[in-house]
């Protein structure tokens, strides 16, 4: 290993150690804008069209009009998306309506995942779904909906029974 001290002068050809004394003083090095990983990310998507998917499960998509350093969001021209598997026979049929919801304003701790909506495929409806009636899928929605939490406490009954304590409530996300 060389033995080298800030005096000396590197020789031609040998890789750049450390910083230069004779040159520029130059600045720390940058990051390129897709590093970032808090709410400057956002920057680059405000006022495209962005799909949110949010804790409680609920899907929507808008424009992005502007954001704070808590990642909160305020939308507008603002959908609202279910979707819904009926169960008629002889085949099932996949369902999905927008709901419009106007300007929007999302709290940056409830949103799990959020995209760029490609504009060319926004028409297209989801892969295997077709649109439906939005009172029909709005209303099977919300039957299935209370059907899982039927069950969801069926089953917290059931483990509170088994572990010997009251489970009512322990996995449901309040607001």
């Amino acid at each position: 290993m060389e033995k080298l001290s800030l005096k000396d002068a590197p020789t031609p050809g040998s890789p750049r150690r450390g910083p230069s004394l004779s040159g520029p003083p130059q600045g720390p090095p940058q990051l390129p804008p897709q590093m970032f990983t808090t709410a400057a990310q956002l920057l680059d998507l405000t006022d495209k069209k962005l799909m949110l998917v949010l804790r409680d499960g609920r899907k929507l998509s808008g424009i992005l009009r502007s954001w704070d350093q808590f990642a909160n969001l305020v939308l507008t021209n603002t959908n609202e998306r279910y979707f819904v598997t009926t169960t008629e026979q002889p085949k099932p049929r996949n369902l999905y309506c927008d709901v419009a919801r106007g300007t929007y304003l999302v709290r940056g701790e409830n949103v799990l995942l959020l995209g760029e909506v490609d504009l060319d495929k926004d028409d297209e409806p989801p892969a295997g779904w077709e649109q439906g009636n939005a009172d029909e899928v709005f209303e099977l929605h919300r039957a299935a909906e209370a059907e899982r939490k039927r069950r969801d406490k069926a089953k917290a009954r059931k483990a509170g029974n088994l572990w010997g304590g009251d489970m009512e409530g322990s996995g449901e996300v309040l607001f």
